[in-house]
């Protein structure tokens, strides 16, 4: 019950926030963004109908088409937000008068962050904003490409679209919203986990290296036998996760140990499991 409440509260949260930043940033100073809004903004040179009227179109018949191809299970997860949306963005545009006036690079900056937000929220929650979401969605279902690289070829389309209507500078700032609206989905889905560096170390001084680690860092270990692709030689090589702010620590406990150790350091997001996230000492 705490769950599901949880998630009727980020889908209506979220939704909200999407409207907001379709109604005050992207519709009135006409952003070329991503997604339906994008197309609206587009097509307003072309189509004599009200932007607003536009978007809540696409958004309810975009839902139906991806009902019909896309199942029964798309459709129940996607219908709050297809038939909320709209109904935010109409009382958005037709009671609330955007505070300020902006400059468009600004309002297409603050727009991508507040729509990345509120899409990001709804996403976590397993359900979907619907619109321009569901081409890829349905691409992806008959050909298997990839769903991120569909959305991107999607939302570079629709700003593209913009060209014709507009000019270059449009098209650029609307660049703009479309990336910062994916980096503010980035991060909000990212939330929850723990940002730390997945390490892997190979030396021969393993063993002194990963008792190390235990006793100074308070981390676990994983040693496995790696081989060399041109020596043929097999040595081991440690697996170990650390927070950010230990992974200096780290550099410095294998340099102590090994200098000539090879150490490779990816960036990971999200973290949990015994020997990380439970009993870990600071």
């Amino acid at each position: 019950m705490k769950f599901n409440i949880r998630n009727a509260i980020l889908i209506l949260l979220g939704n909200f926030l999407l409207a907001l930043a379709v109604g005050f940033f992207i519709l009135p100073y006409n952003i070329l963004s991503g997604g339906v809004a994008g197309i609206a903004v587009a097509l307003r040179v072309f189509v004599d109908i009200p932007t607003d009227v536009m978007v809540n179109g696409l958004v309810i018949g975009l839902f139906f088409i991806g009902w019909i191809l896309l199942g029964k299970d798309f459709a129940v997860k996607t219908v709050v937000s297809s038939f909320i949306y709209p109904i935010f963005l109409t009382f958005i545009t037709n009671y609330l008068t955007p505070p300020l006036s902006l400059d468009p690079l600004l309002s297409s900056f603050y727009g991508g962050i507040i729509a990345g937000i509120g899409i990001g929220m709804v996403i976590r929650t397993g359900s979907s904003t619907g619109g321009m979401d569901i081409p890829p969605l349905v691409v992806h279902k008959y050909t298997n490409m990839s769903i991120a690289t569909l959305i991107l070829i999607t939302d570079g389309l629709t700003v593209m679209l913009g060209f014709f209507a507009y000019d270059l500078e449009s098209v650029l700032i609307g660049i703009i919203s479309v990336f910062t609206t994916s980096y503010a989905i980035g991060k909000v889905l990212s939330i929850g986990g723990q940002d730390s560096k997945s390490v892997q170390i190979i030396s021969v001084e393993h063993d002194k290296i990963s008792n190390m680690i235990h006793e100074k860092l308070s981390r676990g270990t994983t040693i496995t036998t790696a081989r060399g692709g041109y020596t043929n030689d097999e040595k081991q090589m440690i697996l170990v996760v650390v927070s950010n702010n230990q992974y200096p620590q780290l550099i410095d406990l294998i340099n102590d140990a090994d200098p000539k150790a090879f150490v490779i350091t990816t960036d990971a997001t999200d973290v949990h499991g015994e020997g990380f996230s439970i009993g870990y000492r600071v």
